[in-house]
């Protein structure tokens, strides 16, 4: 173990026993490399001869050399600087006085409110739930946005992909559910967002009464891979907590997109070959380990919003694809009907709730598959509508989904603040499909 005086001790770092063993920084090359006997996970702390301890962990390790990421910037390090091995694995606080709080990855909190106190720890890297132990998907998850609670309704312990590009009202869309929902409690990760946006969001999306429900877990983009894989983790052990004491969770993460691109940095660090358009396999299976940890457990369920970028409407690039395989349903975004000022701006006809149907009765089933024909058939028209060539009468099926579209539009149509509830939804699918006659 290093000798080491107090005095050259930040006051934040205390040597306890958990201070073990100790090593010498040899390299800094993107990864820090220490001759120091640690396992993949822990956590060591640099210490430069000025300033604070700099808070890394192992990711990788090759003979007696371990590779160590900083969880924050690290400048004027330099080799020989000594290296204490800290601890095994990352925990973070949880429970019911987190509500209305916004932490970092590691735990710490951003909102100068003070310290955060009485808060059981829980460690960030707890397996899914199994399998066979998950209960079934039974009741549906109120939005109260109408396009989504009408033919994409949603329920309880599903994780549902929300796929768009930028500016398209996709946080707008996020706040109104977490606002508007009947879950207990909402965990949101902001992962690798502009700084700018994280207090708009807060304060004018989210809002005061949705804030004072939620915990916020944040990692802007300017800050290190490590720290933005490792708030989305922070943030499902969160959730994990709030499900294991039997509450209804809605989870978002926005986006899985930056958490993807966050693993291939790591990845590609350790120096993992890049495989499609440059993602490297870890990414993949880091993506299947936070999508497979949400859902329903025996006790409690976690009812997930995960945000993908598809950035000039691209749903077959490698991240929007696989996540589309993993999720229980996806919804849509589209440009061309944000441009119309239309909101929320979803593509019905390309979005899809795969247990729709599970948590929906036969008739209200009926309804939506009408619902859907309508705008189908619309579709497939649409252009020689828009340019005359069109000539009513020639099919009854396309003269009666020409009639019924405005009042498609208004229904889908809903002003932000605006909520409806299920019954109102309902009654409303029902009077528009019930005149739709094939």
């Amino acid at each position: 173990m290093l000798g080491l005086d107090m005095p050259a001790m930040n006051r934040s770092i205390t040597l306890t026993p958990l201070y073990c063993m100790g090593g010498r920084l040899k390299s800094v090359t993107g990864l820090m490399t220490c001759a120091i006997p640690a396992a993949v996970g822990d956590h060591c702390a640099i210490l430069p001869r000025d300033g604070d301890p700099v808070l890394a962990e192992v990711i990788g390790f090759e003979n007696d050399l371990a590779f160590l990421v900083p969880f924050d910037a690290a400048e004027n390090l330099e080799p020989g600087m000594p290296v204490l091995r800290k601890g095994k694995g990352l925990k973070v606080p949880t429970g019911r006085n987190l509500l209305g709080r916004v932490i970092d990855g590691l735990g710490r909190p951003l909102d100068g409110k003070g310290p955060i106190t009485d808060c059981p720890m829980r460690s960030v890297n707890r397996p899914a739930p199994p399998a066979m132990e998950r209960q079934r998907i039974r009741d549906p998850f109120v939005t109260g946005i109408r396009a989504i609670d009408s033919v994409l309704t949603c329920g309880g312990g599903q994780r549902i992909g929300i796929f768009a590009g930028s500016g398209v009202g996709k946080s707008t869309l996020l706040g109104e559910v977490a606002n508007g929902s009947k879950a207990n409690v909402n965990v949101i990760a902001l992962i690798g967002e502009r700084g700018r946006e994280v207090a708009p969001f807060l304060e004018d999306v989210l809002g005061k009464d949705g804030m004072a429900r939620s915990v916020v877990i944040v990692a802007t983009c300017e800050q290190t891979p490590l720290m933005r894989v490792r708030a989305a983790q922070a943030a499902i052990a969160i959730a994990d907590y709030f499900r294991s004491e039997n509450q209804n969770v809605l989870f978002v993460l926005d986006s899985l997109t930056r958490l993807a691109m966050a693993q291939r940095e790591l990845g590609l660090l350790l120096g993992e070959p890049p495989s499609s358009r440059g993602y490297t396999p870890s990414v993949f299976q880091t993506l299947a380990n936070t999508v497979e940890r949400l859902g329903n457990a025996a006790v409690g369920g976690i009812t997930a919003l995960l945000t993908v970028l598809v950035d000039g409407g691209d749903m077959d690039e490698p991240i929007a694809d696989y996540v589309r395989g993993l999720v229980d349903g996806h919804i849509v975004l589209d440009r061309k009907i944000a441009e119309r000022g239309f909101y929320p701006a979803i593509d019905v006809s390309r979005s899809i709730s795969r247990v729709a149907t599970e948590v929906v009765d036969r008739d209200f089933a009926l309804a939506a598959r009408k619902f859907r024909a309508i705008i189908a058939t619309h579709a497939e028209v649409q252009d020689l509508i828009r340019i005359g060539a069109y000539v009513r009468g020639s099919s009854q099926q396309i003269d009666k989904a020409i009639e019924l579209m405005p009042k498609v539009e208004k229904f889908l149509k809903q002003d932000v603040g605006e909520r409806s509830t299920f019954e109102e939804t309902r009654t409303g699918l029902f009077q528009i499909a019930g005149a739709w006659p094939f």
